[in-house]
Order: structure tokens, then C-alpha cells, then sequence
């Protein structure tokens, strides 16, 4: 059983989301009696009340007037009704019986258990003055109306301990209180930033999800797009051209469907693979990535000056095949024809370095639609990877990237 599932068993200040122990932006509203308030206020009316009975039979026998005991019994009884006001106003309360009480003793009862309720509702500095209040006020019933039982020394003693005890527990009552409710907040705010993080971990998984699939199906289809459009434009051509036109599209159109069948899988089941995985690009395989832009019909110039690819970290290959991609993707939809230049160099301990670039476009073209969203994610990933990307317009006219990324020694 969880206290949040029955808050009828809870005092109001706790089970009303509206209490007055939350933050202060928050509009006051004064909380409903709970039924255990309700209990706890009778109870603690019939303990005033039987406090005051007993201070009422001792005031009688001590040979007071008939007129004094029954002004004792009223007020007694207006003291006992006003406890039913402790939550409302603590302070206002506590102040007006500690003045009541030092004149009538029957009121006594109430004075005590409006102590324990200020220290259970108000802060440390309000309960001390009036509890400083209420010990004079003990001191004064003493000499006012003293008890015949008892010595003056013993009657104080007697009103000084038991103001302390009620406030003593009244105020450990509000430390526990006070406890629950740190708990309560700190599990809530533990849950929202539980929450948070899960949304950052799924906004950032879907993030390079969508930078993965721009890599690699934005290769493809401009493949698809070039050479379809070539064949809408060059309908007479040879049957040789036509053929391998054909044959890149097929190859492509396939690749781009596995690769879009694998990346469907990973959002439909993330962390769960029903086959093999398909080996990741590194820089062994940017070879047969420049031939297959070659066989597409592009003109690209690469110069590989590292000699062993395979020394080469798994995650820094990726990068730099991953950045030379774009770049011929860029190339063949910005400025077809022309040649690419690609040149990867390196050396342990000093870091890879990756540029291409290739001379403006010659004459009009159809252009293939993109907004350079794919320089924009990888200038992201070469930062993750602790490395920078630099790109923009050449002198010529034409258009270069360049990027290095470290590589431990």
C-alpha cells in the first residue's frame, strides 16, 4: 500500500496538491479536510475538552464562586470550539489562549494543543515567541489563580515542560512531514529527468538515424536521378550506354532498398536484429566507392596516400567515407561532368585529412533537388568525432570540402 493510493488517509497539507508546503509560484488554495483530519480535529477536541473538565472540577473545589466556574466553563468551551480553527490560523490562535490561559485554567488544554498545531504549521521563529508567550502566560496562572495541590515552583515547572513538549513534538511532526515531502519531490523530479533523458536518447538515436539514412540513400538516388535522366534525355543513345545506365540504376535502386530495409528494421525494433548486420563502410572500402561513381559515369581523381587503410580506427574510416561520399553525391547533382578530385592523407599521432573538390559546372543542367542538409550533418559528425569540416565556394568557381579528424598515435 503506497501512501498516494488512499490520501484520505494523509493530513490535508500532503494529500492536496495545492498545499501550503509547495513552491510559492503556485496559487494558495486552502486544502480540504482529509478524513484522518477530521478524526485527529474530534479527538483533539474531546482531549481539550476532558483537559478542561478536569481544570473546571479542580477550579470548584478550590472554592471559587459559583459565578467564577461557570465564566471557567464558558470559556472553556469557546476554547475547546476554537481549536477547531488551528489549521486556518495557528499563530492568531495560539496568542489568544496563551492570553485566555493565564486567567482561566480550563482553557489550559486548548493552549497546549494550539502549541503543538503552530509547531506543526509555521516555521521556527513564530512558534518560539509565541511559545516564549505562552511559558509567561503559565507563570501568571500560577500567581493569578494558584493551584492548592501544588507549590508555585512546581505549578511553573509543570507549565514549562509541558508547552516545551507539545512544541518539541509539534516540531518533529513538522521536520517528518517536511521529510515525506522532500522524498515525494525528489522521486518526481528523479521521474521528469528519467523522462528527459530517455527523449534526449531517442531525439539523438533518431537524429543519427536520419544522418545515417541521408549518407547513404542520398548516394544512391542521385545515381538514380542522374542516369534516369539521362535516358529521358538521350533516347538515340547506344544500346551499350543504355544498358549500363540501366545495369547502375538496377544496382543502385537495390542497394538503396537494402540499405532503407536495414535502417526500417533498426527504427521498428531498436536493439534487436534478426540477422547479420551488413559490414559498416571504413576506409578499405572508399576504393569501391570511387569505382562505383566511376562506373556511374563520373570522373574521379583519388589520391590515397595511406598506405595500410586498415590501421586506420573502424570510426574515423566511417568518417572519411562518409565525407567523401557526400561530396561526390554533392558533385554529381551541383555540377555534373565535371571532375572530382579526392585526396585522404595521414599519419598516426597527426590526424587524417580529407579534401575534395571539383571545378564549376559547364553550360545548364538538370539539377537535382538538395539543400546541403548532408554538409550541415556531416560538419556535426566530423565535431563528434573531435575533428572539424570546413566547406564553400573556390576561386575558380567551384566547390571544395576539406576535413581532418584526429587519429591516435
Amino acid at each position: 500500500m503506497t501512501r498516494t493510493e488512499y490520501p484520505w488517509l494523509l493530513p490535508s497539507a500532503m494529500a492536496d496538491p495545492l498545499n501550503p508546503d509547495l513552491p510559492a509560484e503556485r496559487p494558495r488554495v486552502r486544502p480540504r479536510r482529509t478524513v484522518r483530519d477530521w478524526i485527529v480535529d474530534t479527538v483533539i477536541f474531546f482531549a481539550a475538552a476532558t483537559v478542561g473538565l478536569l481544570a473546571g472540577e479542580a477550579s470548584s473545589q478550590a472554592g471559587n464562586s459559583d459565578l467564577v466556574v461557570f465564566a471557567d466553563q464558558i470559556v472553556g468551551a469557546a476554547a475547546c470550539c476554537a481549536l477547531w480553527l488551528r489549521r486556518r490560523a495557528p499563530v492568531a490562535l495560539a496568542v489568544v489562549l496563551a492570553v485566555v490561559g493565564a486567567v482561566a485554567p480550563v482553557a489550559g488544554g486548548a493552549l497546549l494543543l494550539s502549541l503543538f498545531s503552530l509547531a506543526v504549521h509555521r516555521p521556527f521563529k513564530p512558534v518560539a515567541i509565541v511559545g516564549a508567550l505562552a511559558i509567561v502566560s503559565c507563570a501568571v496562572q500560577a500567581v493569578v489563580r494558584p493551584d492548592p495541590t501544588i507549590s508555585l515552583l512546581g505549578a511553573v515547572v509543570v507549565g514549562v515542560i509541558l508547552v516545551l513538549l507539545m512544541i518539541g513534538w509539534g516540531m518533529l511532526v513538522r521536520s517528518r512531514r517536511q521529510l515525506v515531502l522532500a522524498l515525494r519531490e525528489r522521486a518526481r523530479r528523479a521521474e521528469t529527468e528519467a523522462e528527459l533523458r530517455a527523449e534526449q536518447a531517442q531525439r539523438l538515436a533518431r537524429e543519427a538515424i536520419a544522418r545515417e539514412m541521408h549518407d547513404v540513400l542520398a548516394h544512391r538516388l542521385t545515381l538514380l536521378s542522374v542516369h534516369a535522366g539521362a535516358l529521358e534525355f538521350r533516347p538515340d543513345a547506344p544500346p551499350a550506354e543504355v544498358a549500363r545506365a540501366a545495369g547502375v540504376i538496377r544496382d543502385s535502386a537495390h542497394e538503396a532498398l537494402q540499405d532503407l530495409r536495414e535502417i526500417i528494421g533498426v527504427l521498428r525494433a531498436p536493439g534487436e536484429s534478426d540477422g547479420p548486420d551488413r559490414p559498416q563502410p571504413t576506409l578499405t572500402t572508399l576504393d569501391a566507392l570511387v569505382e562505383e561513381s566511376r562506373r556511374a559515369g563520373m570522373k574521379v581523381v583519388l589520391d590515397n596516400r595511406i598506405g595500410d587503410p586498415d590501421t586506420v580506427p573502424a570510426a574515423t574510416g566511417r568518417t572519411v567515407y562518409r565525407i567523401v561520399q557526400e561530396a561526390l553525391t554533392n558533385a554529381r547533382k551541383h555540377a555534373p561532368g565535371t571532375e572530382v578530385t579526392v585526396g585522404v592523407r595521414g599519419v598516426p599521432g597527426d590526424g587524417i585529412t580529407v579534401e575534395a573538390g571539383n571545378p564549376a559546372p559547364a553550360g545548364d543542367f538538370e539539377k537535382v533537388p538538395g539543400s546541403g542538409q548532408g554538409l550541415i550533418g556531416l560538419t556535426e559528425r566530423a565535431t563528434l568525432a573531435g575533428g572539424r569540416l570546413d566547406h564553400g565556394p573556390r576561386e575558380d568557381g567551384g566547390f571544395g570540402v576539406r576535413a581532418w579528424l584526429p587519429w591516435p598515435s
